[in-house]
This record gives structure tokens, C-alpha cells and sequence, in this order.
């Protein structure tokens, strides 16, 4: 969720416990889990109300008293013009209503389960061929070489990218991706902006490339819904294809290094993973309850909301709490033990959202997470980490540290 030195908006509440961010980005699961046993909703010092227990985030997620944020998330860090302003003020991500639907409905087809789900041997071939590309050298660092790797592949497969464009468009999406990060600040405005300028235009040359030579791609499906004739028009559903590029590349990457550090680290877990491949799903499941890429969700509150020992204000910038949701005693038994063979997930994964918001890459992403750790337990069963996992933020787009792996290899 956004952070900020402006002073707090009107509408957020002034009677709420105060946490100031720093405290809570220290240490995240401690400050959260001390608050979340006493107050539904703590203030962080930027302004932001952050809903902390699993009742109310399951609820507020989808409750028509909220709404997504749109451009204020991008003005409240000083963001009023340019490339990246232009990304918060089109994409399907940060709309509602009618607008959201509009941006929505032309992509949603694509990621119909069942069209995802044809996917799946394409998608396990590219984290098969990783494996074996780094197999004979002994080491790797997991973020970069793999986790990053295998969804920038697979959305360049689907909206049919050339494979040597993938290290240019992920630069330009983690740089972006920062913008939706707790740990932004305006010293990284110049950057993030020119990756924003740099992905649109590259969105921009594809899209005219296929209007030249239409190729059985994404991009080319979207063609038609891309009325050029209507500039404004265009341009956002230019910004759709940006939004999926973003998207696809940046919290898979942290999802997948996360689950293979956190298996690594229980490696009695690991060996079980290695040893049956049925237990690939629950481990997904679990690493991304455990220690989620996605902290929280935002909304603004449309009108008063009571909760129990609070009462939100119409107009109080929210941070829909995931990370301390998912390790609420109310929802989860034992919720600060890591066990891939939990059964009281609910059936739809928080992590994911809710309403007409769930992510729209759910069935995709849930796919590249299975494969990429059946790729990993098939081929480097003695797999060891050389550092511990780090996990950075307490809301929006997490980030992970480097992981450098190492397995023994045949001379």
C-alpha cells in the first residue's frame, strides 16, 4: 500500500492506534499479529487504514461500500503526469464499474480456466528447459535465473513476445512494479517513469507491427477492440496489454522464489514434494498463505463501515490486509506453522481477492507455480539454499531478496 510523509486525508479515522510504517516494515508478521489480537484496524502514519482480521478482509474485499483506488494511489506519492500516471489512470487494475468492466471483458476470454488450463504442457516444457539450462552448472540465483524467468517466458508465449525481448520488458515491469510496493519513494520517480515510457512504446510498435502482420496471439485477438480511430480509446486498450505484461511477469516471480525458499527451509516438507507430486497444489496454496507476493489489496470507502470495536469513515484510504488475514487464529488453525498439507483453506484463496477484482491470472498463475516446482523437485531433488529467504513489505507487491541455490552435479 501506498506510503507517504502528506498528511492524513480527510475521512481516515484519528482515533485509530497509530503504527508508524517503519516499525511496521521491520518486522510485519509480529506488529500485525500483536494489533490484529486487540483492534480490527490499525493506521499506519501515512493515513492508510489497514483492515487486519480475516472476517473483515474476506468481507470488505467485495463490499459495495468500498471501491478500488484509481488515480489517488498514484497522487498520494506525488504522481500527477507522465507515462506512469497515464499506467494508474488506464489500467484495468486500479478502475471501476463500468470503466473496469470495459477494460476487462476483451482480456477476460484469454484467461478463461479452460483456455488456461490448455496451457499447462507448454508451460511445464519452459520450466523443464530452465532446469536443464542451468542443471549442469551447479548453482543459480532462483529469483533472477528461474522465478523471474518462467512467467516472463510464459507471458511472452501468450501474447506471443519474442523470447529475447524478456529481459528488456521485466526490466522495465520490476522497475514499474516498484510504483506498487510499500517501499516506494519519490527518489524512484525517474526510473519507474521511464520504464513506463519504455513498455508503452514497446506495447505501442507490437501493436502496430500486428495490425501489419496478424499473427494467432493475444495481441492479435485484441486487435479489433483496439479502435484507432479513437485515441483515447486505443491508448487504454494499449495500457491492458501493458497492465497483463506487468502483471504476468512481476508477482508470480516472488510467489514461485517464495515457495522454494520456504520448502527449502522445512525440508522434511521438501523431500515430501520431491517424493509425491500430488502434495504440488497444497504446498502452492500454503506458501502463498504463508508468505503471500501480494501484502493487501486497496479500496476507498464509499460511505461508514462499522466493524467490531471500530468504525471506518466514508473516504478512508484502505489497505485490505492479506498478509495478516492468512495468519488470523480465526481463519487458519496453527496459522504461523508452515504445513503444505493444511485442509482448512477456504475454498477461494485470499490471496487472490474477491468480486469482479479476483485476479484474472489466478488459473494461469497457480499453473506456472505447480510446474515450476514440479520442474525443480523432478530434476533437483538435493537442492539447497546457500542464503535464507527474505521477504521485504508488509502490503501491496511484495519483494524478495536475492536466493542463490546450489545441487551437487555428475563431473
Amino acid at each position: 500500500m501506498a506510503t507517504s510523509t502528506h498528511a492524513a486525508a480527510e475521512g481516515t479515522p484519528t482515533d485509530l492506534v497509530v503504527v508508524p510504517r517503519a516499525v511496521l516494515e521491520a518486522d510485519p508478521h509480529a506488529v500485525l499479529a500483536r494489533y490484529r489480537a486487540t483492534v480490527p484496524c490499525i493506521r499506519t502514519d501515512d493515513g492508510v487504514v489497514m483492515l487486519l482480521r480475516a472476517s473483515d478482509v474476506q468481507a470488505l474485499v467485495t463490499d459495495p461500500r468500498t471501491r478500488q483506488v484509481e488515480t489517488e494511489f498514484a497522487r498520494m506519492r506525488g504522481i500527477t503526469s507522465g507515462p506512469l500516471f497515464e499506467f494508474f489512470r488506464q489500467t484495468v487494475l486500479l478502475s471501476n464499474g463500468e470503466v473496469h468492466r470495459r477494460r476487462r471483458a476483451p482480456i477476460a476470454r484469454t484467461f478463461a480456466f479452460q483456455v488456461v488450463a490448455a496451457l499447462r504442457p507448454r508451460i511445464r516444457d519452459l520450466a523443464e528447459a530452465l532446469v536443464a539450462e542451468h542443471g549442469p552448472r551447479g548453482r543459480m540465483n532462483l529469483l533472477a535465473d528461474y522465478a523471474a524467468a518462467l512467467p516472463a517466458r510464459a507471458i511472452a508465449l501468450i501474447l506471443g513476445l519474442p523470447e529475447r525481448d524478456v529481459p528488456d520488458f521485466t526490466r522495465w515491469v520490476y522497475a514499474m512494479s516498484r510504483a506498487l510496493t510499500s517501499a516506494w519513494g519519490p527518489e524512484d520517480l525517474p526510473e519507474s517513469d521511464e520504464a513506463a515510457r519504455r513498455l508503452i512504446g514497446y506495447v505501442e510498435d507490437l501493436v502496430a507491427e500486428r495490425r501489419r502482420a496478424p499473427r494467432d496471439d493475444l495481441i492479435s485477438a485484441l486487435l479489433p477492440s483496439i479502435d484507432e480511430g479513437d485515441p483515447e480509446s486505443a491508448a487504454e486498450m494499449r495500457m491492458q496489454i501493458v497492465s497483463l505484461i506487468l502483471a504476468g511477469s512481476d508477482t508470480t516471480r516472488a510467489a514461485l522464489a517464495i515457495q522454494t525458499g520456504l520448502l527449502l527451509a522445512h525440508r522434511a516438507q521438501w523431500e515430501a514434494v520431491c517424493r509425491d507430486e500430488a502434495l504440488i497444489p497444497g504446498a502452492v496454496a500454503e506458501a502463498l498463505r504463508f508468505e503471500p507476493a501480494v501484502g493487501s489489496f486497496p479500496r476507498f470507502t464509499l460511505a461508514e463501515i462499522p466493524l467490531e470495536g471500530a468504525v471506518l469513515p466514508a473516504g478512508a484510504l484502505l489497505s485490505i490486509s492479506t498478509l495478516s488475514a492468512m495468519r488470523d487464529p480465526a481463519l487458519y488453525a496453527d496459522p504461523d506453522v508452515f504445513d503444505i498439507r493444511r485442509t482448512d483453506h477456504p475454498r477461494w484463496h485470499v490471496v487472490f481477492g474477491g468480486g469482479v477484482h479476483r485476479c484474472l491470472g489466478e488459473a494461469l498463475a497457480r499453473i506456472e507455480l505447480e510446474e515450476g516446482l514440479r520442474a525443480l523437485t523432478r530434476r533437483l531433488p538435493d537442492l539447497r539454499l546457500d542464503r535464507p529467504l527474505t521477504v521485504r513489505g508488509s502490503a501491496a507487491i511484495r519483494r524478495v531478496d536475492e536466493l542463490p541455490v546450489s545441487w551437487p552435479t555428475t563431473a
